[in-house]
């Protein structure tokens, strides 16, 4: 079966139910997969060191520490507590693992990830560290792949992921994303695509289809990363945009059969989702594993 990473520490149990970012969907999309017969494999926290190779060592400390000052804190959204580091450690090793499975079996999927707002110098928008960035670098560095793409459908530009590999031309960046909403400074990825309010369905597939295309034709990667955000739902509080379930169902499994057509392993990351009913956002994320298992 696909391989699924999961660990406890992904539901930070400081963030309150009352918090935009619905935390509680980790554990959630965990018990939904379970469900399904998956045995979940945890990883393991991410090493200091490999956090330091896409983050300012200054940064890293900060919130490893519980030391990062209010300023920056504010600007990532969440306090910097104990359980915010284990959680973005553990949601780290959890892309790191998933990369290597990936390049075992074609395909695998963290239950958590996709925090692209997260650039060297710190982080922003409820992103703390740049899992899919770690993960990248590290994998680069070990010599395991020498060309990544980096495929990213949350709602959201990816900029964080953008201006860590704006000079790195191992790592090709892409973002289809709503080009009204937050960030409203969008550093150029490799290939952009912004949509307008209340794109739909068929809109929607089809530009995410061109864009699929056009990166891996261009790109010719060894590694895809894929983030599944489902904030691009019509009921997502921070969307803009009006994608249906059956909608980022064609999604999901266009990103993973355009992968599996050209032989190109593809790790899967959760991304945003912030629909106040949790249960609703945790179902939509399951659509990632039931897409990923197709092509396993």
């Amino acid at each position: 079966m696909l391989p699924v990473i999961h660990h406890p520490d992904y539901d930070a149990s400081s963030v309150s139910d009352e918090h935009r970012f619905p935390m509680r969907k980790y554990s959630l999309v965990a018990d939904l997969v379970r469900a399904k017969g998956y045995t979940l494999e945890a990883p393991v926290h991410a090493a200091q060191a490999a956090l330091e190779r896409a983050h300012a060592a200054d940064y890293v400390h900060g919130v490893l520490t519980s030391s990062l000052d209010r300023k920056a804190a504010r600007r990532v959204g969440f306090d910097m507590t104990p359980a915010i580091a284990a959680r973005t450690r553990a949601s780290v090793g959890g892309t790191e693992l998933a990369a290597r499975r990936a390049l075992e079996t074609g395909a695998a999927v963290n239950l958590a990830g996709g925090s692209h707002h997260a650039d060297y110098e710190g982080g922003a928008g409820f992103c703390v560290f740049n899992d899919v960035a770690v993960a990248a670098l590290s994998l680069l560095e070990e010599g395991r792949v020498a060309k990544i793409a980096v495929i990213d459908l949350d709602v959201h530009h990816g900029d964080g992921t953008a201006l860590i590999f704006a000079d790195d031309s191992r790592v090709f960046t892409a973002s289809l994303h709503c080009e009204d909403n937050w960030p409203r400074t969008k550093p150029p990825s490799d290939l952009d695509v912004g949509l307008a309010r209340d794109t739909a369905d068929t809109a929607y597939l089809r530009a995410a289809e061109d864009l699929v295309t056009q990166t891996l034709s261009t790109a010719e990667p060894d590694l895809v990363f894929y983030n599944a955000g489902v904030d691009p739902h019509a009921e997502d509080r921070l969307g803009l945009l009006a994608l249906s379930d059956d909608g980022l169902l064609a999604r999901d499994r266009l990103v993973a059969q355009g992968c599996a057509r050209q032989n190109v392993p593809i790790v899967g990351v959760l991304g945003g989702g912030y629909s106040k009913d949790a249960s609703a956002v945790a179902h939509r994320h399951t659509f990632l594993v039931d897409a990923l298992q197709e092509i396993v």
